[in-house]
């Protein structure tokens, strides 16, 4: 049904433009009316095909609006020429010169529109910077214009000779229109899909334009034009015919299509670089030596015109080939900058593959310490019971009884520590409880005490006591904690020791937890957190830990910031949300909730 509304659109739009402007032509007779009615009428037609093209210029893909902006300017350059002519025939009552200063505008015209097929709206290579776009247009404009100077100002102002001025303007307008429909051409036979049924109405305006020029000319040359004539039907089809293709353009090329998944074909040419823009580059750059040596060789023109044209060429040859090389530059640094991309990306993969297989080892690793946990649980369990026996024994003295219920301690405590490390090292599903963030911590350097000891380290806590209780999972939180204490116990191992101080305290609604050290401290805190940044050699880390840390705070609805301390080394802050009110039941097993100044 939507189809068929939008076909019934469009076969209404011609009726009434197209058809509606041949009925009133044909009423109308020979003389002021009939001009007014056609310089209103083709005015009227161009800011429709302006708001045709320019209404597909909203999306978020910069290629397809720079592209209907150029169609769009292309339409507009031809408007402000037609309002030129109309204020000249209509407000004036005067005859078009010839030449008519307005001609440059019209031959301009076209520019934009070859520049916008040069920017290929229908690939999804995002990634190319506008900047090629810019210089490709910019050197479009360059060479045409030294064109329409070399081939058609020598005979309006250096040696004016109007039948010479009207035969080198047809020609080379002419040239330019057929250049713009062999391009779209070129584009409906390397497209599929919807983009090739626009490309293939706009070749059909195209070419609808360049006719109706060729009409016109002739037309002019007979002494039978006059504007508002059928002999301006055709330009005013063309104008319609480019508002149709973008009113086609904007139903079947939505935005949303950019989301689907390339096909094959399409990411062979997203991945090779279009050539056209730089063959036509040296094209352009050699063709200004070839067209001088034949005006001085070949042409008989007057000696004037070949001194305009002699400077007109080197003028031409110096801004020419500077852009020549800017463009150059510009592909040496996006190709740099691919480069150094792509070792990033090898980088990255190397680390990935070292994590992998630092993955398997954890997990091998996991199971070998649940299987030793069982074997461990067993004799901890009969030393348990023994010792129990033995401090109950009444036949046993006070001696014996201490010694037992000095066992009985170490072994409960060595039972709880394996059932810690356990905790940590198997997946356990997400369990969302009320926690006490000081017994966690507390439990994370019970952990670590013993490693801290061989390294020269110390860790000064500071907890404070009553603190809330905190949302999320035990297990994702020990991890975070025990991320960051393992990377600043790295980072002070440079330096041959320290201290690291531990602190949690309430800050309004969050519990924060902060982390200090004396190390070097971190190279590029603002990049702390991305995935694979690492300052770390080969070997002692992937650039993980703290990009997954990021990542489970986030998941608790927290933050996590770092930054260098005034005095020498790095601070880590995690803020959670408190529950407030709300405080956890402390247990006996776990690390006490409120710690002052302890030392480990």
């Amino acid at each position: 049904m939507s189809a068929l509304r939008g076909r019934t659109g469009i076969l209404l739009t011609w009726l009434i433009l197209v058809g509606g402007y041949a009925a009133v032509s044909t009423a109308l007779h020979t003389g002021p009316r009939l001009t007014a009615f056609g310089d209103i009428a083709l005015c009227m037609v161009l800011l429709f095909a302006n708001a045709g093209l320019l209404v597909n210029a909203s999306s978020s893909d910069w290629r397809r609006n720079a592209f209907w902006m150029l169609m769009g300017m292309g339409c507009g350059l031809w408007l402000f020429g037609q309002l030129l002519r109309t204020n000249l025939e209509v407000l004036q009552h005067q005859k078009i010169p010839v030449p008519f200063l307005g001609d440059v505008i019209f031959f301009l015209h076209t520019v934009p529109l070859l520049g916008a097929l040069a920017l290929r709206p229908h690939t999804r290579d995002a990634d190319r910077s506008l900047r090629f776009g810019r210089v490709d247009f910019q050197l479009l404009l360059s060479w045409w214009v030294y064109l329409y100077l070399f081939v058609v100002i020598p005979w309006q102002y250096i040696a004016p000779n109007v039948k010479q001025y009207s035969i080198s303007y047809t020609r080379i307008y002419a040239i330019e229109n057929f250049t713009l429909v062999a391009a779209l051409l070129y584009l409906v036979a390397r497209t599929n899909g919807p983009w090739r049924k626009v490309y293939s109405h706009l070749a059909g305006a195209a070419s609808m334009y360049a006719f109706s020029s060729i009409v016109i000319d002739i037309a002019t040359r007979q002494g039978v034009y006059q504007s508002g004539s059928l002999y301006d039907l055709p330009l005013v089809a063309s104008f319609v015919w480019f508002g149709v293709a973008g009113n086609i353009a904007r139903r079947e090329c939505p935005p949303a299509e950019r989301v689907m998944l390339p096909s094959a074909a399409e990411s062979v040419e997203m991945l090779s670089e279009n050539p056209w823009p730089a063959r036509l580059a040296m094209a352009a750059a050699l063709s200004l030596p070839v067209l001088l040596i034949w005006s001085e060789i070949s042409s008989s023109v007057p000696a004037e015109v070949r001194k305009f044209r002699l400077m007109t060429t080197l003028v031409a040859m110096f801004v020419v080939t500077s852009l020549v090389f800017l463009r150059q530059r510009l592909v040496d640094e996006d190709r740099l900058r691919l480069l150094h991309q792509s070792k990033e990306a090898l980088v990255n993969l190397r680390r990935v593959q070292a994590q992998y297989v630092q993955t398997e080892k954890l997990a091998s690793l996991g199971q070998l310490a649940a299987g030793a946990a069982h074997e461990i649980n067993n004799p901890l369990t009969a030393i348990l019971g023994y010792s129990d026996v033995l401090a109950s024994d009444p036949s046993s003295g006070d001696r014996a009884r201490e010694i037992a219920e000095k066992i009985r301690e170490q072994a409960r405590r060595t039972k709880g520590v394996v059932g810690k490390l356990l905790s940590f090292a198997q997946p356990q599903p997400a369990e969302v409880t009320l926690l006490d963030i000081n017994a966690i911590l507390g439990n994370v350097v019970e952990l670590c005490r013993a490693d801290l000891k061989k390294k020269s380290i110390r860790i000064e806590l500071d907890a404070e006591s009553h603190l809330p209780g905190v949302r999320g999972d035990a297990n994702q939180v020990l991890q975070v904690f025990f991320n960051i204490i393992n990377n600043a116990v790295d980072s002070m191992e440079e330096v041959g020791g320290g201290v690291l101080g531990l602190r949690t305290f309430r800050d309004q609604a969050s519990v924060v937890i902060q982390f200090s050290d004396n190390g070097p401290g971190v190279r590029e805190p603002q990049l702390a957190f991305d995935p694979f940044y690492t300052t770390k050699a080969v070997g002692k880390g992937t650039g993980l830990g703290l990009s997954i840390c990021y990542g489970l705070v986030k998941e608790h609805k927290g933050q996590i910031t770092c930054a260098n301390r005034p005095e020498g080394g790095a601070i880590f802050r995690i803020e959670l949300p408190a529950v407030l009110a709300m405080f956890p039941i402390r247990r006996t097993a776990g690390a006490p909730a409120a710690i002052s100044s302890r030392l480990f």
